[in-house]
C-alpha cells in the first residue's frame, strides 16, 4: 500500500495523508460474518463517563474475526479478497475453507487474493506468511503476530497494523517472544501464532489532518487542564501558562506522564525483560 495526499486546493484536506486503499475489495463485506456494534461512548453500565474523550463517530458494523485459527487445524483456505475494516487499523482477509466455510482473519503483509493459508504442523504446511503454527514449531528469529497467551483462547498480542513480534529463544516449556515495545515475554510453546507481519504498514505514516476526521473516528476534543478553572482541574487557574509549579497530574490528582501504573503481579513471572530500561543501561 502507498500513501496519498490531496493537494493544497482545500484547507480542509491540505494536511491529510492517508493510505491508498485502491487495491482493496470495493464491495460490501460478507453478510454472514457481520454483527451489530453499539457505541458505549466511554460510559459504564450506569451511564457515567468512565473513559473521557470518547463518543460519536461514524456508524459501523463489526466484522467477526477468527483469532482462534487452531479450531480448523489441517484445513487449507483460499484468500478470496483483502478488505478494509473500520474497527481496526489492520486490513482483514476473507478465507474460504475446503468445506465451504468462510471466515475473516487479520491480513498478513504480502498475502493477496488467491493465496492459500492453513493452520497445522510446520512439516505439513510450511513456514509461509499467513500460516498459523504452534510456537514450538516456529524457528528462532521468525516474525509472528496474533499470538495466543493461553492455548485455545485465540490470539491476543501483536494485532495492530504493521506490528510483529519475534521469536528469540526457548526456555523449557516456554518460548521467548520479543514485542515491539522491547519487552521479552515467555509464552507457552503450545500456543499458536501466525507467521508474518500484520498488514497496512503505512498506517503509522498517516496524518489525520483535521478535527472532523477525529470526530468520525469517535474521538472527542481534548481540553487542557491549564485552561480550566481551579474547581475543574489541579492545573487550572492562575495568570498565564502555568500549572502552579507542580508535576503533571490527572483531574483527580494522580501523577501522569511517566508514572508506571502496571500492577499485575500474577503475570510478572512471564516477563523475562521489561520494556522499561534500567537507569544507566544502554
Amino acid at each position: 500500500m502507498a500513501l496519498k495526499s490531496f493537494g493544497y486546493f482545500s484547507s480542509s484536506v491540505r494536511h491529510v495523508v492517508s493510505v491508498d486503499r485502491g487495491a482493496l475489495w470495493k464491495g460490501r463485506p460478507e453478510k454472514s460474518l457481520l454483527t451489530s456494534l453499539s457505541s458505549a461512548s466511554g460510559r459504564n453500565n450506569g451511564g457515567r463517563i468512565t473513559a473521557r474523550r470518547k463518543g460519536g463517530g461514524a456508524k459501523k458494523r463489526y466484522r467477526v474475526i477468527d483469532f482462534l485459527r487452531s479450531a480448523r487445524i489441517g484445513l487449507k483456505a483460499e484468500v478470496l479478497r483483502i478488505e478494509y475494516d473500520p474497527n481496526r487499523t489492520a486490513f482483514i482477509a476473507l478465507l474460504k475453507y475446503g468445506d465451504g466455510d468462510l471466515s475473516y482473519i487479520l491480513a498478513p503483509d504480502g498475502v493477496k487474493a488467491g493465496d492459500v493459508v492453513a493452520c497445522g504442523k510446520l512439516s505439513e504446511i510450511g513456514l509461509h506468511s499467513g500460516n498459523a503454527l504452534l510456537l514450538s514449531d516456529i524457528p528462532v528469529g521468525t516474525l509472528v503476530h496474533n499470538i495466543e497467551l493461553k492455548p485455545g483462547k485465540g490470539g491476543q498480542m501483536a494485532r495492530s497494523a504493521g506490528v510483529a513480534a519475534q521469536v528469540v529463544g526457548r526456555d523449557g516449556a516456554f518460548v521467548l517472544i520479543k514485542l515491539r515495545s522491547g519487552e521479552v515475554r515467555r509464552v507457552l510453546s503450545s500456543c499458536f501464532a501466525t507467521v508474518g507481519t500484520v498488514s497496512n504498514l503505512d498506517n503509522r505514516n498517516t496524518t489525520i489532518g483535521k478535527a472532523g476526521r477525529s470526530r468520525l473516528l469517535g474521538r472527542k476534543p481534548i481540553v487542557r487542564g491549564v485552561v480550566m478553572n481551579p474547581v475543574d482541574h489541579p492545573h487550572g487557574g492562575g495568570e498565564g501558562k502555568t500549572s502552579g509549579g507542580r508535576h503533571p497530574v490527572t483531574p483527580w490528582g494522580k501523577s501522569t506522564k511517566g508514572k508506571r501504573t502496571r500492577n499485575n503481579k500474577r503475570t510478572d513471572v512471564y516477563i523475562s525483560t521489561s520494556r522499561h530500561k534500567k537507569r544507566g543501561s544502554r
